[in-house]
């Protein structure tokens, strides 16, 4: 089912419609100034990716060029950047408080990470 959004040239105001066909007559009322001046906008779309391909892009070595192993605040953002790729897998609040302790040079076991 394709989603489609549109911006009203008078007042900016967006919307997003849902359709059951490609080919399916919508209400172009813009939600904000009730107008009819609503214009399709080109919209991202989400890929799948298998778990393989998902770990491939993580291996790539020019992913860990902007690293720096002795920067905290640079280890954390590889750390959500690896944990928005694997989603779920790393733990989602668990993996919050992880990276916090790492930038906040917060102590905590070896263990722990």
């Amino acid at each position: 089912m394709p989603l489609y959004e549109y911006r009203c040239s008078r007042c900016n105001g967006r919307k997003t419609i849902l359709t059951l066909r490609a080919g399916e007559d919508v209400d172009t009322t813009c939600p904000r100034c009730d107008t009819q001046t609503l214009e399709r906008q080109m919209s991202r779309f989400a890929m799948v990716r298998s778990e393989e391909a998902r770990l491939d892009a993580m291996a790539d070595p020019s992913r860990f060029g902007d690293v720096d192993e002795n920067d905290p605040k640079s280890m954390g953002r590889f750390v959500r950047r690896m944990g928005s790729n694997l989603g779920d897998e790393l733990g989602g609040d668990a993996l919050e408080e992880m990276v916090d302790q790492i930038e906040g040079g917060g102590g905590g076991d070896d263990d722990e990470l």
